[in-house]
């Protein structure tokens, strides 16, 4: 379906923004999205899991149940923000500055929800901090399988030019966002009330999956904002589409937990890095140059590393393979995790994934030429009636 479709025949809808929806200031972000908080859309974590891999469902059609923290995990984090926040803050200002010499001043930031979008609103203060600029920033909803939300993007056409827009993520895992965009940017080109062509590279915190050019490193290390859900998102959830909840017209949707707000870290989460800003910036300006001028073409390697993975330990589906901090993090707090791997060279700053794993029994093994700092496999063909086998084979 092209972005035109379902939009042009009526008004676009407004976006959403702070406080009424999401805990950021409202200049930080506009939500292209439609509020379903008042939905009933969570299910348990095991009859969720089991209509996925079934087929029954779509990934996207529900929402996991939001994992609340223990005190020691919440500690975890605070650790963690502290101990990388200059790391946070360097990447941060070398994509932003990346992507402001591929797009120019005008550039509008388009955070695919949720992971997106903390990244987004860091270089949005980078750009002011760092230039002056004041530049437009969206999140929007791209899921698995049904590409880019159209009617977002037929928001972004009508207010902007689509050469200008740059779309955002936290960071790449094997790949399968970076391919979902790019089908989705040449499906929305097709229309022919397309007056401009969106572009479909993707600038990304850390790019650990090497698919992307515009990135601020490619180490698999512990971005805080990995760490957590929606508390440290704007109290967003993952986005929904679902078609009892999202008509024609109708931009995908998310709720925000307004009953979380004692347990939100969003802002002093971008409000700590920010303030690491003018620590890291000379390093920023010389490393930007030496990272525009070097080799930066994809090698994709993280697909491959999957595929191997997936082989080795007989699952035979890539999408259970769940490679980086970021990813394996997921895994646990929302699906039905089966094993996890690990570097044994970055165990120290895999504290929270190994708290997560201890807390909900999963096996971690010991993997010394692992290509990333952790791996996350989802329980292959899970029902809630399965057993564990021996770790090293799927069930058949």
């Amino acid at each position: 379906m092209s972005p035109a479709s379902g939009a042009r025949d009526r008004p676009l809808p407004p976006p959403l923004h702070g406080p009424d929806f999401g805990s950021y200031l409202a200049d930080d972000v506009a939500w292209l999205l439609t509020d379903l908080s008042q939905a009933e859309l969570e299910s348990p974590t095991a009859e969720r899991e089991e209509a996925i891999q079934s087929g029954a469902a779509h990934y996207a059609e529900s929402l996991p149940i939001e994992y609340q923290p223990t005190a020691e995990y919440r500690e975890l984090f605070d650790r963690a923000l502290l101990r990388s926040a200059d790391r946070v803050a360097h990447a941060v200002g070398v994509v932003t500055e990346l992507v402001l010499d591929a797009r120019g001043p005008e550039v509008v930031l388009a955070s695919l929800a949720r992971a997106g979008t903390p990244v987004g609103v860091l270089m949005r203060r980078w750009a002011r901090f760092a230039h002056g600029l004041d530049l437009p920033h969206y999140s929007v909803s791209i899921v698995r399988g049904r590409g880019l939300d159209p009617v977002a993007l037929a928001y972004l056409a009508d207010r902007h030019d689509p050469e200008l827009v740059m779309f955002v993520d936290g960071w790449t895992g094997k790949g399968a966002i970076t391919r979902e965009l790019t089908a989705a940017v040449e499906a929305a080109n097709a229309s022919p009330e397309r007056s401009g062509r969106f572009r479909a590279d993707l600038a990304v915190l850390a790019d650990t999956g090497r698919c992307v050019e515009l990135f601020g490193t490619r180490s698999d290390f512990l971005i805080p904002s990995a760490c957590l859900n929606s508390t440290v998102s704007g109290l967003i959830s993952r986005t929904v589409l679902n078609d009892r909840w999202i008509g024609p017209g109708r931009f995908h949707g998310a709720k925000f937990y307004a009953d979380l707000a004692a347990a939100d870290v969003s802002r002093r989460f971008v409000d700590t890095v920010a303030e690491r800003f003018e620590q890291v910036a000379d390093a920023v300006g010389r490393d930007w140059v030496r990272r525009r001028e070097g080799d930066r073409t994809p090698t994709w390697s993280g697909w491959s590393a999957v595929r191997r993975i997936s082989a080795e330990y007989g699952i035979g589906d890539v999408n259970l393979v769940k490679p980086g901090v970021g990813e394996t993090t997921r895994v646990l707090l929302r699906r039905v995790p089966w094993r996890i791997l690990v570097r044994p060279d970055a165990i120290g700053e895999l504290g929270h994934v190994l708290l997560l794993a201890e807390q909900r029994g999963v096996p971690v093994d010991h993997v010394d030429d692992l290509p990333y700092s952790c791996v996350g496999l989802i329980h292959p063909r899970y029902t809630r009636g399965s057993v564990g086998a021996d770790g090293r084979a799927a069930m058949s």
